[in-house]
């Protein structure tokens, strides 16, 4: 489920640790590993946020429905939300809730938590017209569909979970988006019985393909540091490579790697890819800076023979190498 994108910024991470703590690369290789096992966990704790306030949610209605002078709303709520089939599917579902049990103590918000958000969450427009809509399958996802964008959006809730580890808050959305699409994705026969994907699944071939590229991609990173260092600095015309980003050194590194270690990966894709992340995690003007060297680099690359691509990863002709 974890794009090739995300994968290449965990490698990024991986890498940019072992610069700030220097490491052997079984240690590094191990990290990395342990950072997309973990990257499971925050799933299943989101989908777990379901799980966990459906019961605090009708425990509340039931206390309002017992204060001092409840308001007719509050003395007969609505049952849509305890009938919520699809609800009801995820919070009975075995493969999630087997996933739980296996989580760290404490690992989900506590009630206070879970209760304050209900709370509020119960005055919106999309609580307050699910409750007075007339069953229906598609009602009852959708109206799940938005509870979960109002958890995962919640700050306090944000809080309790990504506090658990460093990185969670930098996955915290990407992994909330891909959990959002999956329940959104699930047919209509989905039941307690049903399976449900993780973040990065051994049952599923493309994910296991896409960690395999990721972690060859970490370990070729390792292994040419020390050439891929020369290469670069030689390329270097007008910049001191004393005073080039740390991150634009490892982007540059990985994209070395990349490139000579993937032979189905077009270079364009490759240049592309790199511009991205140094949008993401370097400076304004580090795509420029990548995009120049990268240029000059593969050339020279190319022409000793060390860029061998085959099939959808041949390099694209310009028009002047096609009139030679």
């Amino acid at each position: 489920m974890l794009s090739r994108h995300f994968l290449r910024a965990k490698v990024l991470q991986s890498l940019y640790a072992s610069q700030m703590d220097p490491a052997e690369r079984y240690q590094i290789e191990l990290a990395f590993k342990d950072n997309v096992e973990q990257l499971n966990t925050l799933g299943t704790i989101q989908l777990g946020l379901l799980v966990r306030v459906r019961p605090v949610a009708l425990r509340v209605l039931d206390d309002l429905s017992h204060k001092f002078m409840p308001s007719e709303v509050e003395r007969n709520p609505s049952t849509r939300l305890q009938d919520n089939a699809f609800l009801l599917s995820l919070c009975d579902n075995v493969t999630l809730r087997r996933r739980m049990e296996a989580l760290p103590k404490n690992a989900l918000p506590d009630e206070d938590v879970m209760r304050i958000f209900f709370l509020q969450f119960r005055t919106t427009e999309v609580y307050e017209k699910y409750a007075a809509s007339p069953q229906s399958d598609d009602a009852d996802r959708n109206f799940v569909l938005q509870l979960f964008r109002g958890l995962i959006n919640d700050s306090a809730i944000r809080s309790a979970v990504c506090e658990q580890n460093l990185l969670w808050d930098d996955d915290y959305d990407q992994l909330a988006q891909y959990n959002f699409m999956m329940m959104k994705a699930l047919d209509a026969q989905f039941d307690a019985a049903s399976y449900l994907p993780l973040m990065h699944d051994e049952h599923v071939e493309k994910d296991v393909e896409d960690y395999r590229f990721a972690f060859d991609l970490l370990r070729n990173a390792c292994i040419q540091h020390d050439e891929n260092q020369e290469l670069i600095r030689a390329h270097l015309h007008g910049w001191d490579f004393e005073r080039v980003a740390v991150i634009d050194l490892i982007l540059l590194n990985m994209a070395i790697a990349e490139v000579t270690t993937f032979e189905t990966i077009p270079e364009r894709v490759t240049i592309d890819e790199y511009i991205e992340l140094s949008k993401e995690f370097s400076t304004e003007r580090s795509k420029l800076f990548i995009n120049g060297i990268l240029d000059r680099i593969f050339a020279q690359l190319r022409a000793n023979g060390r860029i061998n691509k085959t099939g959808r990863g041949l390099p694209v002709l310009e028009e002047e190498d096609l009139n030679a």
